[in-house]
């Protein structure tokens, strides 16, 4: 009897059956999914795996998904070079200065904008609206910066771009439906100054939208190349991205040069093999930082871009 009774209630509560229509929609959606998949990742695991391979077996184009004869001469090569821990040491202070300085100009930017009683609160979000559409400028931007009397220093890498537009309405966007007015409100009541409020109740509410735009600045601060190639002209302050640059280029064979093939070919395979090292060395900073934010970023992303 008891049998009986369990074996209705698992068939109560199964799952229903699916349609052929069903069955093939998740089967073309599975399919389509995993293709996108593997073509995202299979650059990733190539350039992985050329960069633990030998420089023949990169220049012959042996290498196809896993390391060929397994070597870390590239990244012996990358390291070996003083630039390269100059732009490591440069890039990670840019990083660290420039996100620090974005994420506080942010948060104080678009915690006003985010309050209803804010006077004129329409034009000011114009105003900020109006320059992600229009800009001066390379010259114009330039002549500023000479003007600042900031050219080749460290602040003209973290000073110019010390707000985000697009972060900050995303921020003003979080903070408006995630702040209720009740609880300033009942905070005021007690006494509580806007300063103490920011400082006591925004900022620890506000720690989803706050790592997903710091890790979007930190990204922009590590990847940043046009800015110090303008502004820079001392080399011990070039970002890590410009020293690859010339790596790179130092490793580029001329026609003309070529006296020995053999040896010519063996340079060419290195100079691809450093290629690969490289993006490696910029990249995996950045690639073990996400796993750490990563959960915010659905939380974050979602309710600052989709809400208000």
């Amino acid at each position: 009897m008891m049998k009986t009774q369990t074996r209705k209630i698992r068939h109560t509560y199964s799952r229903p059956r699916r349609s052929l229509d069903d069955k093939v929609f998740y089967a073309v959606s599975y399919a389509v999914v995993g293709l996108l998949t593997l073509a995202v990742l299979y650059p990733l695991i190539y350039i992985l795996s050329c960069s633990f391979s030998s420089a023949n077996a990169v220049s012959t184009g042996q290498v196809v998904l896993w390391p060929v004869e397994p070597s870390i001469e590239g990244y012996k090569k990358v390291f070996e070079n003083a630039k390269v821990w100059i732009g490591y040491r440069n890039t990670i202070f840019y990083t660290v200065l420039g996100t620090l300085i974005n994420v506080a100009i942010t948060l104080i930017c678009a915690y006003p904008l985010a309050r209803k009683t804010l006077p004129h609160r329409g034009f000011f979000t114009f105003l900020f609206t109006f320059t992600m559409l229009f800009g001066g400028g390379m010259i114009p931007s330039y002549l500023v910066m000479r003007n600042l009397k900031i050219l080749n220093t460290f602040w003209v890498m973290v000073l110019p771009g010390a707000l985000g537009v697009s972060q900050m309405i995303v921020t003003r966007t979080f903070l408006n439906s995630t702040i209720p007015d009740d609880l300033l409100q009942a905070a005021q009541i007690d006494g509580c100054s806007d300063f103490r409020f920011f400082f006591e109740f925004v900022l620890p509410l506000s720690k989803a939208v706050i790592a997903v735009i710091a890790m979007q600045y930190a990204i922009g601060h590590w990847n940043s190349y046009f800015s110090a190639f303008i502004y820079l002209s001392d080399s011990n302050k070039y970002p890590l991205q410009i020293f690859l640059r010339e790596i790179l280029v130092m490793n580029q064979i001329d026609v003309n040069d070529i006296v020995d093939p053999e040896a010519a070919i063996a340079m060419q395979g290195m100079a691809d093999l450093l290629k690969y090292s490289l993006i490696v060395v910029a990249t995996v900073p950045i690639l073990c930082i996400y796993p750490f934010i990563q959960k915010y970023f659905v939380k974050g992303v979602m309710i600052g871009s989709l809400k208000g």
